[in-house]
C-alpha cells in the first residue's frame, strides 16, 4: 500500500486520538510533576508515593479495564447506524448501554474501594523501609478515596469516546491537571500559609482535582443536545442483558490490564527490597515510560474506534487499514521516544532528585525503558485492535502467558540469581513486552485473514 492510499486513515486516527493522546499525555506529565515535586521533598516521599500509587493502581486498572468494554459496543452501533443494515434503533441501543454502564460503575466502585480501603492496615507487611510505610498510609487512603469520582469520570469518557468524541475528556484533563499541579505547589512545599505536608499534600490535591472531573463531563453532556437524548433510555430493554454485555466484553479487558499491572506492582514491591534508592529510580523510570506509553494508549483508544466503526459498517478493509495505519503512528512515535530515552537517560535523573545513588539507578532503568518502546507500542496498540474486534478473552490469556509465565521468572532470576538488581526486573518487562506484541498481532491478522470475528462482533 502507498502512502496515498493510507492518508486518509492517518488523519481519521489522529483526528480521534490526538485529544485522547493529549488527556493520557496531561495525566502523565501531572504524573510526572508530582514525582518531580515529591521526590524533591524528599525520597522518603518519593518512595511512599511510589509504594501507593503502585498497590492503588493495581485494583484500579481492573474497574477501569471493565468500563472500557462501553466505547467498542457504542463505536459498533454507532458504525452500523450508517450501514444499509440500520434499523433505526441504534441511539436507543446506545442510551440503554449508557444507563447500564452507570449501574456497572457503582458495582466496580464497591469491588474496588472496600479492598484497596482493607489494605491499609497491611502496608507494613510488604517488607518496605518504616518510614517509608509511615509516609504512605494517609496519601494512599487520599487516593482510594479519589477513585470514586474517577471511575465515573473513566464511564463518561468511555462512553463519549464510542460516539466519537475526545475532545471534551482532553478539555477536562488539561483544567483539572493544572489545578492539580497548582494545588501540588501549595500543599507539598506549604505556601499560602499552609504547612508543607509532602506525600499527605500530593494527596490531597488529586482528590479535589478527581472530584471535580465527572461534575464537570456531566455539565459538558447536559449542555449538548444530542448528548443529552442518550441520558434517558427510552428502548423500554431490561437492563440485566445490557449488563452482561458490557461485562463480557469489559471484564477480560479489566482481567488484562489487571495482569500486567500487578506485575509492574509487584515488581514495585521487590525493587523495594533493594531499597528506598532503588524503589525511588523505579519510581523516576516508570514516569518516564508511561509518558510515552500514555500516547501509544491514546492512538490504541482511537484504533479501537475506529476498528469498531469499521466493523459495524461491515468494512473489513477499512479494519485492517485503520490498524496498519495505527501501527504505522505508533512506531513513529516511540522512535522519537526511543531515542530520547537513550540519549538523555543520565540527564532525565536530574529533574527528580540529588541523589547520587538514585541517579545512577534511574538511569539504567531509563535505559531499559528505551529498548522496550517498540514492543510496548506494539503491544498497546495490538490488544486495542483486538477491542476494537471485541475480541478480549483470548488477549487475556496471551497477558497472563507473557507477564505471569515469563516476565516474573526472568526478572526474578535476572535480579537475584544474575545480581543485576533493579534492571534485572525491567528485562523481565522487555521480554513479557515482546511476548505480548506477537500474540496480540498474529491473533488479529489471523481474525481478518479468516474473518473468523468473535462472537460479539
Amino acid at each position: 500500500m502507498s502512502f496515498r492510499e493510507y492518508l486518509p486513515y492517518y488523519r481519521r486516527n489522529l483526528k480521534v486520538a490526538l485529544p485522547v493522546m493529549l488527556t493520557h499525555a496531561g495525566a502523565s506529565l501531572v504524573g510526572l510533576v508530582d514525582t518531580m515535586m515529591v521526590g524533591h521533598y524528599s525520597t522518603t516521599a518519593l518512595a511512599a508515593v511510589s509504594l501507593s500509587n503502585a498497590i492503588f493502581f493495581t485494583v484500579m486498572v481492573f474497574a477501569m479495564g471493565a468500563l472500557m468494554g462501553l466505547t467498542p459496543l457504542v463505536s459498533q452501533q454507532v458504525g452500523h447506524k450508517a450501514s444499509p443494515e440500520a434499523d433505526g434503533n441504534e441511539d436507543n441501543r446506545i442510551a440503554h448501554l449508557f444507563r447500564a454502564s452507570v449501574i456497572l460503575t457503582l458495582i466496580l466502585t464497591v469491588l474496588t474501594v472496600v479492598p484497596l480501603a482493607a489494605m491499609i492496615p497491611f502496608l507494613g507487611s510488604l517488607g518496605q523501609d518504616p518510614e517509608v510505610v509511615e509516609d504512605a498510609r494517609l496519601y494512599y487512603l487520599l487516593i482510594v478515596l479519589s477513585l470514586i469520582p474517577f471511575l465515573f469520570f473513566c464511564t463518561e469518557k468511555q462512553f463519549l469516546e464510542g460516539l466519537g468524541n475526545t475532545t471534551v475528556a482532553m478539555i477536562i484533563s488539561i483544567v483539572m491537571n493544572l489545578l492539580n499541579v497548582a494545588l501540588n505547589y501549595v500543599l507539598i512545599y506549604g505556601h499560602i500559609g499552609l504547612p508543607a505536608m509532602g506525600a499527605t499534600g500530593a494527596g490531597i490535591a488529586t482528590l479535589v482535582s478527581r472530584s471535580l472531573l465527572p461534575i464537570f463531563f456531566f455539565a459538558f453532556i447536559c449542555g449538548r443536545k444530542k448528548w443529552r437524548w442518550y441520558l434517558r433510555d427510552y428502548s423500554g430493554l431490561p437492563l440485566r442483558p445490557a449488563l452482561k454485555e458490557l461485562w463480557k466484553v469489559g471484564a477480560p479487558i479489566g482481567m488484562q490490564t489487571w495482569i500486567e499491572t500487578f506485575v509492574f506492582t509487584l515488581t514495585t514491591v521487590i525493587v523495594g527490597w533493594l531499597g528506598k534508592e532503588s524503589i525511588a529510580a523505579h519510581q523516576i523510570a516508570t514516569q518516564i515510560a508511561d509518558l510515552t506509553f500514555m500516547l501509544a494508549v491514546g492512538v490504541g483508544s482511537a484504533t479501537t474506534i475506529r476498528v469498531a466503526y469499521q466493523l459495524g459498517k461491515g468494512d473489513l478493509y477499512a479494519v485492517r487499514m485503520a490498524s496498519n495505519a495505527s501501527i504505522h503512528l505508533v512506531l513513529l512515535m516511540n522512535t522519537i521516544g526511543a531515542l530520547l530515552m537513550i540519549c538523555l537517560r543520565r540527564q532525565i535523573p536530574l529533574l527528580f532528585t540529588e541523589d547520587e545513588a538514585v541517579i545512577d539507578i534511574a538511569a539504567m532503568l531509563i535505559l531499559c525503558a528505551g529498548f522496550f518502546q517498540y514492543a510496548d507500542g506494539m503491544q498497546c496498540v495490538g490488544a486495542a485492535m483486538l477491542r476494537g474486534l471485541t475480541d478480549v478473552r483470548r488477549p487475556m490469556v496471551y497477558a497472563f502467558i507473557a507477564y505471569i509465565v515469563i516476565s516474573l521468572p526472568v526478572g526474578l532470576v535476572c535480579t537475584f540469581t544474575l545480581g543485576m538488581g533493579a534492571v534485572g526486573m525491567w528485562i523481565g518487562f522487555i521480554v513479557a513486552l515482546s511476548v505480548a506484541a506477537i500474540l496480540f498481532h498474529t491473533r488479529f491478522r489471523r481474525l481478518l485473514a479468516s474473518s473468523l470475528l468473535p462472537p460479539n462482533a
